[in-house]
C-alpha cells in the first residue's frame, strides 16, 4: 500500500520526518555545472522538499555521506588516540535504482570483503534508510538494464514518484506510516515505483574475460584520448579507492589526525610504491585496471557486477570516452579470442 500527495503534502512528510532524520537528497546548484549557466545536481542536506531534484538525474552520486571525500578518522597526541564525533541522528538517504544497488557494492567491500568489517563505515552505514526515487523514463547514457539494476525490490523505507504534479509513495517500512497518513489530502492508494524497462544505450558482458585482453592494444587508445582527471571515479556509485593522509599540528609529528582521503585509480601517482616504483604508468594500463575490475574481478569475487550503469562517468568525462562503449569493445574482442 502506498499515498498520493500533492506537493504540498509531501512537503509536510518531509518537513515532519526532519526533526527526526538528516536528510540527504539530490539538489540542483544553479550555475554550478562545469560550464557557463550550467546546473549541477549534487548531494547536499536539505532543510525542506522543495529542494529536492526528483526530475534529473543527479551529477554525483549519494555515496559521499558513507564516503567523504576527505573524513577525519581519529586525532591522536603523545598519549592517546580519540576516534571523530559523528551526529548520531538517523539518515535519509534519497537515490533512484541504481544508487540504492551502488550501496549493495559498497556494503561488500567495506563490510564483507575480508574477516573484519571497516568500524568508520559501518558506523555511517548503520544510521542510514534509503528512499527510492522512481524512474519514469530513461535518462542519457544509462545503461542500468543491462546491468540488472533498474528495479528494486524492496530495500527502500518508501518511494517517490513525481507524476503530473502529484507525489506517489510506496511506503514499505511501517515506521513512516504516521507521517504519511497525517499528511493533508493524503490519500491511500496502490502504489508500484516507476522502474525503467529499456535504455537506448545497451552493453554485452562476456562470461569470461580472456586473459589475451590484458594485453589486447583496445587500451592504446585511452593511453591518448584519457587525461587522467580522475572525474570518472568520482562520481562513480561505486568506486571504493582511498588513501590516508596524517595531518601534523606540532613540528615532531606527534600530535594530529588521520583522514581518509577519496583516491582514483585513474589519477597519476595513485600505484606510486616505495622507492619510486609505478605501476600501469600509462592511462590505458589504468583504464584496463578500472573497467576489468567493474566487469570481471569484482563478479569472480562476489558473484555479481560491481557497475550499476548509471552512466555518470560518460556524463563527466571531458574527453567524451564512454565506458559503456568500452564494455561492448571488451566483448567483441573476447568474441575473437574466443573464436
Amino acid at each position: 500500500m502506498g499515498y498520493v500527495l500533492t506537493k504540498a503534502g509531501f512537503a509536510e512528510v518531509v518537513r515532519t520526518l526532519l526533526e527526526d532524520y538528516r536528510i540527504f537528497a539530490p539538489v540542483r546548484k544553479t550555475g554550478a555545472g562545469r560550464f557557463t549557466d550550467v546546473d549541477a545536481v549534487i548531494y547536499d542536506e536539505i532543510r525542506s522538499a522543495d529542494e529536492i531534484e526528483l526530475e534529473a538525474k543527479s551529477d554525483y552520486a549519494p555515496k559521499e555521506f558513507l564516503t567523504p571525500l576527505s573524513e577525519t578518522l581519529f586525532y591522536f597526541t603523545e598519549n592517546e588516540v580519540k576516534e571523530s564525533d559523528l551526529d548520531s541522528r538517523p539518515v535519509l538517504i534519497f537515490g533512484r535504482s541504481c544508487d540504492l544497488h551502488s550501496i549493495k557494492r559498497l556494503d561488500q567491500i567495506y563490510l564483507e570483503n575480508g574477516p573484519a568489517r571497516d568500524p568508520f563505515y559501518k558506523r555511517r552505514r548503520d544510521l542510514i534508510k534509503c528512499v527510492l526515487i522512481g524512474c519514469g523514463s530513461s535518462y542519457d547514457n544509462c545503461f542500468c538494464v543491462s546491468m540488472g539494476s533498474n528495479r528494486c525490490d524492496g530495500g527502500y523505507a518508501f518511494s517517490v514518484d513525481l507524476i503530473e504534479g502529484k507525489i506517489y509513495s510506496d511506503v514499505s517500512d511501517k515506521s513512516f506510516e504516521q507521517a504519511f497518513s497525517a499528511a493533508p489530502g493524503a490519500e491511500r492508494a496502490d502504489v508500484t515505483p516507476r522502474f525503467v524497462t529499456e535504455n537506448e544505450v545497451r552493453v554485452e558482458i562476456p562470461e569470461e574475460v580472456p586473459r589475451e585482453i590484458i594485453k589486447s592494444d583496445l587500451w592504446d587508445e585511452y593511453t591518448a584520448r584519457c587525461i587522467n582527471c580522475g572525474r570518472c571515479n568520482f562520481v562513480c556509485p561505486t568506486c571504493t579507492c582511498y588513501t590516508m593522509q596524517d595531518v601534523f599540528y606540532s613540528d615532531n609529528g606527534r600530535v594530529g589526525e588521520r583522514r581518509r582521503v577519496s583516491a582514483s585509480c585513474m589519477v597519476d601517482g595513485y600505484t606510486d610504491v616505495a622507492g619510486g616504483g609505478q605501476y600501469r604508468r600509462k592511462n590505458g594500463e589504468r583504464m584496463r585496471f578500472k573497467v576489468l575490475h567493474k566487469i570481471s574481478d569484482f563478479k569472480k569475487r562476489f558473484g555479481y557486477q560491481m557497475c550499476v550503469g548509471c552512466g555518470r562517468c560518460d556524463d563527466i568525462c571531458p574527453e567524451y570516452i564512454s565506458f559503456s562503449n568500452i564494455i561492448n569493445k571488451v566483448n567483441a574482442a573476447s568474441r575473437e579470442v574466443e573464436s
